[in-house]
């Protein structure tokens, strides 16, 4: 996509060569210069394009479902289902640095609530309560009932399969409400971050200078730090674990709990998720900048390449998974758990290396 740039944000700058000497003036000059950069990329290369992007991939799925419920085809249908699963690798890596309006606003649990029940959609579509609206879907009660799971579900259909034809009338009045309210949803957090809406974007370019959030550089960068340890958990010791271990006794109660399950997307959602997070680390979205891998190349290189190896062994190994998740809990579980150790060995050393790290070095 076209690269959108905020010019009141961006502070554009070079980062030069560095000493070998820890404590030499060069290397000190360009920490600093390095802290100041990771924090304005993180708004301006990371955090700002990520939303944007994901409020362009909600109007086109918005866009693919009107035309869908226009015109019944399955082609139409196909449209929207890439539609979704493009809208969702943007959110999944996204999820890499869940901090600020997307926890304080809960527009993650607003739109991303799972596992979901068909049977409480079922159910829903048997009442006459009106949907089509994205005001209707807000005043739904159950956020299992809101967002993209649901959306997942009526294109996808309970076991994956469903046909054009299949669809009932009220089917499309709750798909074009469910998509509505998604559409806003991106919307509203794109404009949490920008001077027009609620400018979160300052707090973080104010860090250590008069944000009411970071009283110091240290806080933005320990919250950046905690948000790619808390994904990892997240991935690890929920959106895997959890369907893991109840597939172990009952296979088909593991699949009940699996995160994206009529698409079968489930392990591409998690990949996605530890792919942003080690974005965030790099400091980039679509194109590079200054992240707090710099920051660790210029003080422990080694400790850069262990976090560097550690998020590659995790994202290496979800090739090693061959079936889609709801099935590989009962026939791979080898390869789960090599999956889920590699991540939980990427978390431990995000919180027990990077986050000292950031404590000793960025004091100020």
């Amino acid at each position: 996509m076209k690269k959108v740039v905020f010019p009141a944000l961006l502070m554009a700058s070079i980062i030069t060569g560095c000493s070998k000497n820890d404590d030499g003036a060069d290397t000190v000059a360009n920490f600093n210069t390095a802290k100041t950069n990771a924090i304005t990329d993180f708004v301006n290369i990371v955090a700002i394009p990520a939303y944007t992007e994901l409020k362009t991939k909600g109007d086109a799925l918005n866009n693919s479902i009107i035309a869908l419920n226009a015109s019944t085809t399955d082609a139409n249908l196909t449209a929207a289902k890439n539609a979704w699963k493009d809208m969702r690798q943007t959110w999944e890596r996204s999820e890499g640095f869940l901090l600020g309006p997307v926890e304080d606003g809960e527009y993650d649990p607003d739109t991303d609530t799972w596992p979901v029940n068909f049977n409480d959609m079922n159910n829903l579509l048997a009442t006459a309560q009106p949907l089509g609206t994205a005001a209707n879907i807000e005043a739904l009660g159950s956020r299992a009932l809101k967002g993209y799971h649901p959306i997942e579900y009526m294109l996808w259909g309970q076991n994956g399969n469903k046909k054009a034809a299949d669809f009932t009338a009220r089917q499309k009045e709750y798909l074009a409400g469910l998509s509505l309210h998604l559409k806003s949803q991106a919307d509203a957090l794109f404009t949490s971050w920008i001077p027009a809406g609620g400018n979160y974007a300052n707090e973080i370019l104010k860090a250590g200078a008069g944000s009411t959030v970071y009283a110091k550089k240290q806080d933005a960068f320990l919250a950046i730090c905690g948000a790619l340890t808390d994904i990892c958990g997240e991935v690890g010791d929920g959106k895997m674990k959890e369907p893991f271990d109840a597939a172990a006794t009952v296979p088909s109660e593991g699949a009940q709990l699996v995160e994206s399950p009529f698409s079968g997307n489930s392990l591409t959602d998690f990949k996605n998720n530890i792919q942003g997070a080690f974005n965030s680390y790099q400091g980039k979205f679509n194109s590079d900048g200054t992240g707090l891998q710099d920051l660790v190349k210029i003080k422990n290189s080694a400790l850069n390449l262990e976090i560097e190896q550690k998020f590659n062994a995790a994202i290496n190994s979800f090739s090693n998974i061959t079936v889609p998740f709801e099935q590989a809990i009962s026939s791979q579980r080898t390869q789960c758990q090599a999956t889920m150790t590699a991540i939980n060995n990427l978390a431990n050393t995000l919180d027990t290396k990077l986050k000292p790290f950031i404590i000793q070095y960025i004091t100020d």
